[in-house]
């Protein structure tokens, strides 16, 4: 049943591939050199080698915007499974640590594994989200009332804020900073489409993860009293969202380096269309999210026409204000 004043979910799936196609279209199309739509369908399916085109957005353009979409998915479904699984409406990626401790590890590995392959980054970069995730949530159930939203999300930033400084200071004394600075400063323009293809099979697996636990994460967000009560095993259900929100937002680092916000607006933004029952909220978010930092890296392209303005200041214009927002009007209610 659909919650009064929601809008139908399946409106969302149904017309997800249309907004898909029709952002793919204009992202293609705007840039430092417009290309025409019909530009566009011949290099997708009569690509020319010598046409500079059609080289620009096979090798550029298409993957540009076809990694801001998923993205922009995996950081939204982590947020949504972390704040359903705690409760808590501040939890994202990038607050809690998670995306810091991904660049940490692969900082680490630039300085000490130097010949690393392209797999190999994201296999460091999947066991820095793990590393940055049980610091954060380990000290969290520790002290004192630390999963509490507020107290969370300043640990959760101070262990982030540690990390990235161990990181750069690293960086700097070891002379990689130049390297590194691609993780720091996502880049959504250096998008590398072999590592699209290598990503699939860790996407699959964290999507069908978070997908399955999709029932479960709505009875755990009622409360663990209550969902203990109903006979879930609460422990497994956080352990396999912690290892689905590892896995996504690793890989989300690993394509294009640290993106805030997207992990923290989205989710409620798609609670505020489609209700509570994550079976919708978490394929609900994945949608809109790659559609808003799709987006958010089109209009980046426009604020400071010719050049581009960072991807994170965009997120961080839309990001930032909701953020504080949450804060004012949520206080430190540990509940979503």
């Amino acid at each position: 049943m659909i919650p009064k004043g929601k809008i139908n979910p399946a409106l969302i799936l149904v017309t997800a591939p249309i907004l898909v196609a029709l952002t793919i279209l204009f992202s293609i199309h705007y840039g430092a050199k417009n290309i025409e739509p019909a530009e566009v369908w011949n290099a997708i399916f009569h690509f020319d080698t010598d046409s500079i085109d059609h080289q620009i957005i096979m090798t550029s353009r298409l993957p540009r915007v076809v990694g801001a979409l998923l993205i922009g998915a995996f950081l939204a479904i982590s947020g949504a499974l972390m704040q359903g699984m705690t409760r808590n409406y501040l939890a994202s990626p990038s607050i809690m640590g998670v995306s810091d401790g991904s660049v940490f590890v692969i900082t680490f590995c630039m300085i000490l594994l130097p010949g690393t392959s392209t797999l190999g980054y994201i296999a460091f970069s999947l066991l820095g989200s793990a590393i940055g995730a049980g610091i954060v949530f380990s000290l969290a159930w520790l002290l004192p009332r630390g999963m509490t939203p507020v107290r969370l999300a300043i640990l959760g930033t101070i262990i982030g804020t540690f990390l990235s400084g161990l990181s750069e200071a690293a960086a700097t004394y070891f002379q990689v900073s130049q390297n590194i600075s691609f993780w720091y400063n996502a880049r959504l323009h250096q998008m590398d489409p072999e590592l699209i293809k290598l990503i699939i099979p860790f996407a699959i697996v964290g999507l069908a993860l978070a997908m399955s636990l999709s029932k479960s994460i709505t009875i755990l967000s009622l409360g663990d009293e209550m969902a203990t009560g109903l006979g879930q095993r609460t422990k497994w259900v956080k352990a396999l969202s912690i290892l689905s929100v590892v896995i996504l937002t690793g890989i989300s680092v690993a394509l294009a380096g640290k993106i805030a916000f997207v992990g923290l607006l989205i989710p409620h933004i798609t609670r505020f269309f489609v209700g509570v029952d994550y079976k919708w909220v978490i394929p609900c978010s994945g949608i809109l999210g790659g559609l808003f930092l799709a987006w958010c890296d089109v209009l980046s392209r426009f604020i400071n026409a010719p050049f581009e303005t960072p991807i994170g200041v965009i997120t961080a214009l839309f990001g930032v204000p909701f953020f504080l927002y949450l804060i004012k009007t949520r206080g430190g209610k540990a509940n979503v």
